[in-house]
């Protein structure tokens, strides 16, 4: 670690210039997929960002996209700010369900129209970029939104000025769709997972460029925002929200990328996540002594009992994520780089994050997939070895190579373990800040903290610091976070009290961390469904359960679950939960809860006909 660079800007002032901030979110990448955080992918570029910078490894995002990101926009919990759970799996309860035997454990109907649930930032917050533009930042955004479909929910109605912004989840990196034959129909799963659904500015994007590839794309348009704003002479400092949809599925990349990773993962999963652990180590990004959790991934075929052709398609893709990884870093790189050659890298705060742990849902396992999806697969798109990463391929991973990239963590993606919630995360902070090069900081710290660090960098203060003030007119909530500016100024400094209480919900699986304890809820078949409580302190892999151990403390900790609860209107999907409702007939029909039903034939030519007016319910909740 080397020492602090002598700076005049402590940590309670904001310096005479005002920084400009950019801020980059992957999809679904894994905590070591980074060269930086122990993974052997190229990301030169953003490895010198951490050089010149600092790591976390307890920064905390939700368990899934859109709640971390309307947590990013927001500072506060997403199921306050309109996104308790993935519109997605809302609508549709089996969009997320493994199992017919479990689904009552994963049905989302009594979320379905709840305040929180919206969809979409609601109106009870404000965002940031919405206070950086009325206080005279240039507000800039490319890439994922998934915080609403409509034009009044697009990035232009909630603060950045100029915005190019995919809608979805996640579509075709390639934009392609196939042409469908004769009765043919697009299959329920795949629905709201092809289409390449995007806005500019306050336009839906009628078509997009025919040499589309989404993560080259996005660093297009950032470019040319920046370069616009050189153009004009314009002298606002920034905020560049700069979002990727990869390495989010179907794994697609460019095949000059896809060349550099030939023959990498011929060894399988296990040997990669034992080599990743190894490097984790040696970087000190995790204990010398720590217990990995187990894999977990019964769903799928253990590597020594696969076919050799099994075993091909399954390095295959793992060598296309990888690509998809590096082709991030490449458009990092091309949008740092500029800010380098104006002089305006100096004065930027940069930070790179994950939205959630790596994807490792074993889709082929799911019933709404096996069936009719597989044979549109097989009829309509190309998933032999050869072609896969292509735009006509359509693949995902699976739990073994994402639990390569989480370990030494339990599970991945959509889970409240630390696999589906911790996230890399790093930041290099403007010239003229004290600041560690290379420091690693093991503070405690949420994406919720990034709004209040921004804010308090850029000098602007927040409307409703205590929850009663107002914005344009409307009540509006507090933020949530707590700034993380001292914390980067000196890796050593805590961003959070010890005894504070943090909370995780996503589709029944829930958890509450307080200090080094935790509790976690996963229901089955993924967990025992009841709580268990864990020190990550001395046990950050989630391995030993000491909640027979110590009762007192578990029955604590299962209060303040019950507080995070009321505090923040989550709707539990299990009865073990507490303040559980069961839904009412009203909420009980599947798939009639998107606001705009895009996929729909002639919906991309006439949006106002596929448009749905979705029923809004209210819940009284009562202290305890």
């Amino acid at each position: 670690m080397s020492a602090p660079t002598a700076s005049n800007v402590t940590a309670g002032e904001v310096p005479s210039k005002r920084p400009n901030f950019l801020v980059i979110v992957a999809d679904d990448l894994g905590f070591s997929d980074l060269s930086c955080f122990g993974g052997e992918i190229r990301t030169p570029n953003l490895d010198k960002l951490a050089s010149n910078g600092l790591r976390f490894t307890d920064f905390h995002a939700a368990a899934a996209c859109s709640p971390s990101r309307a947590m990013i926009m927001t500072g506060t919990d997403h199921h306050i700010a309109g996104l308790g759970n993935l519109i997605e799996w809302t609508n549709r309860s089996d969009q997320n369900a493994p199992s017919d035997g479990e689904i009552k454990y994963w049905s989302t109907a009594p979320q379905r129209g709840m305040p929180g649930y919206e969809g979409y930032l609601n109106e009870r917050v404000v965002t940031l970029p919405e206070l950086l533009r009325d206080a005279g930042y240039l507000t800039l955004m490319a890439g994922k939104w998934h915080l609403g479909l409509t034009p009044e929910r697009f990035p232009g109605k909630r603060g950045f000025e100029r915005s190019f912004a995919h809608l979805p989840a996640c579509s075709n990196h390639y934009a392609y769709e196939p042409q469908l034959e004769g009765h043919d129909q697009i299959p329920g799963f795949m629905t709201m997972s092809f289409i390449a659904l995007h806005a500019e500015d306050d336009q839906y994007v009628k078509q997009l460029p025919k040499s589309w590839y989404s993560s080259d794309g996005y660093g297009d348009k950032m470019l040319s925002y920046l370069k616009d704003r050189t153009g004009k002479g314009d002298e606002r400092p920034f905020f560049a929200y700069f979002p990727f949809t990869a390495p989010h599925w179907p794994l697609q990349a460019p095949d000059e990328y896809i060349a550099h990773y030939k023959g990498v993962y011929d060894e399988g999963p296990d040997v990669l996540r034992e080599q990743r652990l190894a490097r984790m180590k040696k970087l000190g990004l995790c204990p010398e002594d720590v217990t990995p959790h187990p894999v977990i991934a019964d769903e799928v075929k253990a590597w020594a009992d696969m076919t050799a052709e099994e075993r091909a398609k399954s390095c295959k893709a793992m060598e296309v994520f990888a690509a998809m990884v590096e082709c991030i870093d490449v458009n990092v790189g091309k949008v740092v780089d500029y800010l380098e050659q104006t002089g305006e890298l100096d004065n930027t705060f940069v930070c790179f994050m994950s939205d959630n742990g790596a994807e490792g849902a074993a889709y082929e396992a799911y019933p709404i997939v096996q069936g009719t999806m597989m044979q549109h697969l097989k009829k309509y798109y190309d998933n032999s070895l050869e072609n896969l990463g292509h735009g006509n391929s359509f693949i995902w991973y699976g739990p073994r190579w994402a639990q390569a990239a989480t370990a030494p963590s339990r599970l991945y993606k959509a889970f409240t373990t630390e696999g589906g919630v911790l996230v890399p995360f790093l930041a290099k902070m403007p010239k003229g800040y004290t600041s560690e090069k290379g420091a690693i900081s093991h503070s405690f710290s949420t994406v919720m903290d990034l709004a209040p660090t921004i804010l308090e960098m850029a000098g602007v203060s927040h409307p409703s610091p205590d929850g009663k003030g107002t914005y344009k007119g409307r009540p509006v909530v507090s933020m949530r976070g707590r700034s993380m500016k001292a914390c980067l100024m000196d890796s050593s400094t805590a961003v959070h009290a010890e005894d504070g209480v943090h909370g995780w919900e996503t589709c029944g699986r829930a958890a509450v961390r307080c200090g080094d304890w935790k509790i976690v809820f996963i229901p089955k078949p993924k967990g025992p469904e009841k709580w268990q409580m864990y020190n990550l302190a001395h046990d950050p892999g989630e391995v030993h359960d000491l909640a027979e151990a110590d009762p007192e403390r578990l029955q604590k900790m299962i209060k303040m679950w019950d507080q995070y609860v009321l505090e923040c209107g989550v709707v539990p999907l299990a009865p073990a939960l507490g303040h559980w409702l069961a839904a009412m007939d009203e909420q009980m029909p599947e798939n009639v809860w998107m606001e705009y039903e895009y996929w729909k034939e002639g919906a991309r030519d006439e949006p106002d006909k596929f448009r749905r007016a979705v029923p809004r319910f209210t819940r009284e909740v009562k202290a305890m």
